[in-house]
């Protein structure tokens, strides 16, 4: 088993009589009838259908446990209070609680990650532990999982854009939330532009950050970059049509994890299937 304490990660707990309903109307995941210590992973978007915050939710006794990126978490907050207006729904702060992701042989530790078993758990405790042996990136390019801030721009990627539609962080069939009319619209009329998806190289990749071209022209960039495998997000088209996909005279080859349940013309799949 490996273990990766993730100290980038914050905690906020919303509770409160409408805490339900209040959530339920306005995140892209379903929330309503969660059973305790159920895990869903979701998004607040803006009216506009981009990704505003992304993260997982635990169901518990008091209310909603929101684990989501700790530079996010003050931002979040304030969000979460305009939205609230007369609810009956309380806000805290819970970092006194550390996140722990575990995955590998013999993990019966924590949460199961609601995205893919292959993500393996997630454990909150007020203990942080002294060790850890695990490279979460890894794990995250390995299963092509990509993270806010490293893999897209919060405020500039749509739900799909980010794999959001095939991991089931977007409930298709809840009510309205926010943003719902647009990524029901990308959803039905299949205009999705861009995926993360994942590349490798014969020798180790540059930074994360570096333009992606096709023949020449500007196709997306680099995201999460580990050793010779990355995330990148790309153009659908200049894909599908490309002769020669590279980055810094580096040439790439993408390939799609097996989970996914979209095809893109002349990319392989599956790509790269282990984790560090």
């Amino acid at each position: 088993m490996k273990r990766a304490i993730l100290k980038d990660r914050s905690l906020i707990l919303i509770s409160g009589d409408d805490a339900e309903k209040f959530l339920e109307n306005i995140v892209t995941c379903r929330v309503a009838g969660m059973a305790i210590n159920a895990m869903a992973f979701g998004a607040l978007l803006t009216p506009q259908g981009k990704i505003m915050f992304d993260f997982f939710i635990l169901r518990r006794e008091d209310g909603f446990l929101f684990d989501l990126p700790a530079d996010m978490a003050e931002e979040f907050a304030k969000r979460m209070t305009f939205y609230k207006l007369r609810a009956k729904v309380d806000i805290s702060s819970m970092d006194q609680l550390s996140v722990t992701a575990l995955w590998g042989d013999n993990n019966d530790t924590g949460i199961e990650d609601p995205r893919l078993p292959a993500m393996g758990t997630r454990y909150y405790s007020d203990d942080i532990p002294e060790a850890e042996d695990g490279n979460y990136d890894e794990l995250r390019v390995a299963n092509c999982m990509p993270e806010g801030g490293k893999d897209f721009e919060y405020g500039d990627a749509y739900p799909h854009e980010t794999l959001m539609d095939q991991f089931g962080g977007v409930d298709f069939r809840k009510g309205c939330f926010v943003g719902q009319e647009v990524v029901s619209r990308m959803q039905h009329r299949g205009t999705v532009k861009k995926r993360i998806i994942m590349i490798r190289a014969e020798g180790n990749l540059p930074p994360a950050g570096e333009a992606i071209l096709t023949d020449g022209k500007p196709a997306g960039k680099l995201g999460t970059v580990c050793s010779t495998g990355g995330l990148a997000l790309l153009r659908l088209d200049r894909v599908a049509k490309a002769n020669e996909l590279s980055t810094n005279g580096i040439i790439l080859h993408p390939s799609l994890p097996e989970w996914v349940g979209f095809e893109m013309p002349g990319i392989e799949n599956p790509g790269i299937t282990d984790a560090g």
